[in-house]
């Protein structure tokens, strides 16, 4: 299922088309490659003073560490999450060897974002959650003082919406997307003068 972007003026096909579904096809799979391609893309992403905060936690449906990734899902998440090929734990890790590193979460969100835009040029679709319990995921995974896990993600091939089985969770997949409009989203010369 598509719902691309309405946008104002035309942007880049891969945020047009990237949006957070919920109905995966449990029969899909992802490849070696695949996951490959969405950790290089967030390998690449941006940092500040190239501290590459981000790490993730990988699990395959079927693996141990998918297992143990969905256990850590609030009940909400793991009722759909089940059908992922996929799921991730977003981690940022917050010291390196010169001490604290500045910005951690931004450069964990901007990775996470490089993340999903691949999966959209792959063809695949992503949903990231934050309702999962961190302290499970340190147990799970036995994670460094230093390592906080921020964002859970789902990353498989799109279903039809009723394979979510309970009418609001199917019309939260069929609704239209919105967004801000620009005049309240950019603001110049003072707050709440659109800037375009």
């Amino acid at each position: 299922m598509r719902k691309p972007a309405v946008t104002s003026v035309p942007i880049a096909s891969l945020m047009t088309e990237r949006w957070s579904p919920r109905a995966f096809d449990e029969s899909a799979r992802v490849t070696t490659d695949q996951v490959k391609a969405l950790l290089e893309a967030a390998r690449w992403a941006p940092s500040f003073g190239n501290t590459q905060p981000a790490r993730y936690l990988v699990g395959l449906r079927g693996t141990p560490s998918f297992d143990a990734i969905l256990a850590t899902l609030n009940s909400g998440n793991r009722a759909w999450a089940h059908r992922a090929s996929l799921l991730l734990i977003g981690v940022m890790v917050t010291t390196n060897s010169k001490g604290s590193v500045p910005y951690a979460e931004y450069g964990l969100g901007l990775a996470s974002e490089n993340l999903v835009l691949q999966a959209v040029e792959l063809g695949l679709i992503a949903h990231q959650m934050a309702g999962f319990s961190p302290d499970a995921v340190r147990a799970a995974f036995t994670l460094p003082e230093d390592a906080v896990p921020k964002v859970a993600i789902a990353v498989g091939s799109p279903a039809s919406p009723e394979v979510l089985e309970e009418e609001r969770r199917i019309e939260r997949e069929r609704a239209e997307r919105v967004r801000v409009p620009l005049a309240e989203f950019a603001f110049t010369g003072s707050w709440g003068t659109p800037a375009v």
